[in-house]
């Protein structure tokens, strides 16, 4: 059955479960949520969503929202298909929480402020909060070395392989890449290191195709 994914492609958020989705090798549909004319905020959305955000899911009568939770359902389902994302062990899966745990926890609540305002404000007309952006780099500096440092003893996140921890950063990461983050990132070696493998998965390439964007 395919599954229809509630968002628009462009978004962070849709863009983490689509690439589980490429990932995992699972049929989808998309059916495009209007986020400049906030379509997410009107009542046939919010029967799907209540918090009128994306994406949401329905898989014939399941229905699903947060992207976050989504990609580890469809990991979980189709464990035996397409990429392993959850990790091959007991504690290699724990692992793989505990990172894709620090991505919410330590870096989207600083990367997602940052793209808002310099990507998405902009875009909109509204003005960036430099004040802000620069007190944001300084801790996301921070978090950036324990990465930085961890990356010096593992091709990976989790280890060794490409899992649900890395795929978990790659939409805000995209974002961050555009801005003048990148520096950031690439002053620190193993980081880009990480940061190139990462884009050269036939999944990202494929993703930045459908969202119109340079892979």
């Amino acid at each position: 059955m395919v599954v229809k994914l509630y968002g628009q492609v462009t978004a962070a958020c849709p863009q983490r479960v689509l690439l589980c989705f490429l990932e995992k090798e699972i049929e989808f549909e998309i059916v495009h949520v209007d986020l400049d004319t906030l379509e997410q905020k009107k009542p046939e959305h919010l029967l799907r969503q209540p918090f009128g955000q994306v994406p949401a899911i329905e898989d014939g009568d399941f229905k699903l929202f947060e992207s976050r939770a989504i990609a580890r359902y469809y990991a979980t389902k189709y464990s035996n298909q397409g990429t392993n994302l959850l990790g091959k062990s007991l504690e290699h899966r724990a692992i793989v929480d505990q990172w894709a745990d620090v991505e919410t926890h330590y870096f989207n609540v600083l990367a997602f402020p940052i793209v808002l305002n310099l990507v998405i404000k902009p875009r909109l007309g509204e003005e960036c909060d430099a004040v802000l952006v620069e007190e944001l780099k300084a801790k996301l500096g921070v978090v950036l070395d324990i990465y930085e440092n961890r990356l010096a003893s593992n091709r990976f996140l989790a280890g060794d392989e490409f899992t649900m921890a890395d795929l978990t950063h790659m939409p805000a990461m995209g974002y961050l890449m555009r801005t003048d983050v990148n520096q950031m990132v690439k002053a620190r070696v193993n980081m880009n290191r990480w940061w190139e493998e990462l884009t050269a998965r036939p999944a990202w390439k494929k993703l930045m195709k459908m969202a119109g964007f340079e892979a």
